[in-house]
């Protein structure tokens, strides 16, 4: 069998930015406003500073201002609450994303409820989750609508196939597994405690990784001619599927980096686009 073919996501997230620059310039012609994004960072993790100055820049390049709002390491929940909170309510943001991991001292969850969901662009809110999974309009959790948007752009049929999601995260794992369902796809949640993981995994026609552990996914774990997405991402640019074994049984596979990352910040983008023209009534 010979090697999988490449889903590259830095090709795709580059056009679709482009598009995004284009509905972004239209729409600041038509209402004299620029769509705005404030990313919100809870103190200084290397990792989540690098992210956030990463998207700023995107931002520029998809005409979108851009908001940094950097809070202390200390910063309560409480806080962290009243700052989303503020933001929620000023018309001149309409996205909001909040930079997680926020520290262990925080209320996660409360801080994403402190959302408004017309302004949940990375789509990390209960009613976002909740859209997503009816079908009804709203915003999808970037990752995922970004891997589902590699799929659309490599033709990979999900009526009836079925699929593996290794992970189950709020923000990841669930709602991808979510979406796939919403395409008829037959869909399997594994996790940390599934016994047999190897065996659950072999029997997908498509394989979506994202637990955070390298190279979890090895390739004789995956079906010949599957489709393998990656989302992983740990030290040293290595993702949670074994590329170099996987691409010899695979038929399409993300690579790490430059498959699933590129389109969660497209993704972000296109969104924040689209929240800035339903709150301008465009």
């Amino acid at each position: 069998m010979s090697q999988a073919r490449l889903m590259d996501g830095t090709v795709l997230a580059r056009r679709v930015v482009e598009e995004t620059a284009e509905q972004a310039a239209a729409l600041t012609e038509r209402t004299g406003t620029v769509p705005c994004l404030a990313t919100v960072l809870v103190g200084e993790d290397p990792a989540s500073v690098t992210y956030v100055r990463m998207k700023q820049n995107r931002c520029r390049k998809a005409g979108i201002d851009s908001r940094r709002v950097a809070l202390p390491a200390g910063t309560t929940t409480e806080e962290l609450v009243g700052t989303l909170r503020s933001l929620s309510e000023d018309p001149a943001v309409h996205g909001i994303l909040l930079q997680h991991p926020v520290g262990d001292h925080i209320d996660e969850r409360a801080a994403f409820e402190a959302i408004a969901p017309g302004k949940d662009v990375d789509g990390v809110t209960f009613a976002s989750f909740a859209t997503m999974s009816f079908g009804l309009p709203g915003f999808v959790s970037c990752t995922p609508g970004g891997i589902l948007r590699l799929l659309d752009e490599y033709g990979v049929e999900l009526g009836g196939r079925r699929a593996v999601v290794v992970g189950r995260s709020a923000i990841l794992g669930k709602p991808v597994g979510m979406l796939l369902l919403a395409r008829d796809a037959t869909v399997t949640y594994c996790h940390s405690r599934t016994a047999d993981l190897s065996s659950v995994v072999r029997e997908a026609d498509v394989v979506v990784a994202a637990v955070g552990r390298p190279r979890l996914i090895r390739g004789r774990d995956v079906k010949p001619g599957a489709v393998v997405i990656d989302a992983g991402y740990n030290p040293g640019n290595v993702g949670d599927v074994d590329f170099d074994s996987a691409v010899e049984r695979a038929s399409l596979i993300t690579p790490v980096p430059g498959g699933v990352g590129p389109m969660t910040i497209a993704t972000l983008l296109e969104q924040t686009v689209r929240a800035a023209a339903r709150q301008l009534g465009v």
